[in-house]
């Protein structure tokens, strides 16, 4: 039993993150119906700007006098950064083939995140680049069972951003502009809705969320990789189609149900096939149920 309750609260660790990272690719599919699949790329930059904020901050002293306000500062910029960089990405990249045939922008998808993967390895090199290790140690154990102080903070800072991101959605004005334009650019741009405004923003927010994400990840595995967002972009994007590709809400569950499935395979089957459980996923869903869980919502929970 206590065995089964410490891989419940890895799954619940890893599906947070794979939550977060997985409404990217929905909020995106929600307003222009784009799987942009350059998504996992911005997770590994946020990643790699979050452990050279904190080496510097370290590396000044800040980090052992001030860990929390270091750490807030490294979750600030790096989703400030990546947000940004998904804008750029999205002028670039995704809106001079907006009108252009859906092969064409996936294509282009495909190849940003090929450019992106590729100027990380040319910027930063091959070689893993190791987090601080002064923030968190320890944690709390109830017999058996050990929950991490990074483990907590990785899910309540999880739970803070999805929290968030629902008000900012459906009680916000801007969340409505956002609704608006997924379920009708034209009709939304007779009421002064900026279609390019709105979209731009929607990949800066899937972007932020996924950078929270890369710095989670790398304090938790304790180093980052120029080519880390391949897999947890796959396992993300099979976390959104599973909860039903343009439903936030979806997302989340998706996310949650990924994690638990590939925490509990690898500790109850083998941590050989860790990976292959959420491509199992994947298939099965787009084969029996292909809307996924929650379906595809063309009403106002859609975004």
């Amino acid at each position: 039993m206590e065995y089964f309750i410490q891989q419940l609260i890895n799954g619940i660790t890893l599906g947070g993150l794979y939550a977060l990272i997985a409404l990217g690719y929905t909020m995106v599919y929600g307003v222009i119906q784009l799987i942009n699949f350059a998504h996992g790329e911005f997770f590994a930059a946020g990643g790699y700007v979050g452990v050279i904020v904190l080496s510097y901050l370290a590396g000044n002293g800040h980090l052992e006098t001030h860990p929390f306000l270091c750490l807030a500062a490294s979750f600030a910029l790096t989703m400030v950064y990546c947000a940004f960089l998904a804008m750029g990405v999205e002028k670039v990249a995704y809106k001079p083939l907006r009108l252009q045939s859906r092969l064409a922008v996936l294509l282009s998808a495909l190849g940003m995140s090929i450019f992106l993967q590729n100027a990380l390895m040319l910027t930063q090199g091959v070689y893993d680049k190791a987090y601080p290790s002064e923030l968190f140690q320890g944690g709390l154990e109830f017999g058996d069972v050990t929950v991490s102080y990074l483990q907590i903070m990785m899910v309540g800072m999880t739970v803070v951003l999805l929290v968030g991101l629902n008000l900012l959605v459906f009680k916000t004005k801007i969340g409505m502009a956002m609704r608006a334009t997924a379920q009708d650019k034209i009709m939304s741009s007779l009421v002064s809705i900026s279609a390019n405004r709105i979209i731009s923003l929607t990949f800066a927010i899937g972007a932020g969320l996924a950078a929270a994400a890369g710095i989670m990840v790398g304090l938790y595995y304790g180093s980052v990789r120029y080519d880390m967002g391949f897999l947890p972009g796959i396992k993300a994007f099979a976390a959104a189609v599973l909860g039903g590709i343009g439903n936030i809400t979806g997302a989340m569950l998706g996310g949650l149900i990924i994690g638990m499935i590939e925490i509990f395979g690898a500790g109850y089957i083998s941590g050989q096939y860790k990976d292959v459980f959420a491509f199992i996923i994947l298939i099965s869903v787009l084969y029996f149920k292909p809307t996924g869980i929650m379906g595809e919502n063309i009403d106002d929970t859609r975004v």
